[in-house]
């Protein structure tokens, strides 16, 4: 099992830059890949970018080029680093976890969501 705890989000003007981070914690954690969703108000949630354990990482399109994940192993936390903002950028941020192909579509896992604002 593992629990997920995202921190990180605020306001912050459009061009401007944050930094998301994901606390996991559980006895098979470093069996896991994550990964990061998002969710605007009134539509579903999207993927947005993936780290897997070998190191490969997958972005959604909307965010190439601006946004990068990224992990610290010894404390068991990932990150995603947001420039470049965008006013479509905000929404809830959701780190997710799963031990399957099914990461960047359903995954098993999720914190509790962090909200992120881009104002014009």
């Amino acid at each position: 099992q593992v629990q997920l705890v995202e921190s990180g989000g605020g306001l912050v003007q459009a061009g401007g830059s944050l930094r998301l981070s994901c606390a996991a914690s559980g006895r098979t954690f470093s069996t896991y890949d994550m990964g990061w969703f998002r969710q605007a108000p009134g539509k579903e949630r999207e993927f947005v970018a993936a780290s897997w354990r070998n190191g490969d990482t997958r972005y959604a399109d909307s965010v190439k080029g601006r946004f990068t994940i990224s992990r610290d192993n010894a404390k068991n936390t990932r990150y995603l680093q947001m420039n470049s903002l965008k006013p479509e950028d905000t929404g809830d941020y959701y780190c997710a976890a799963d031990q399957t192909v099914l990461l960047t579509t359903s995954p098993r896992y999720w914190g509790q969501g962090t909200q992120v604002t881009v104002s014009s």
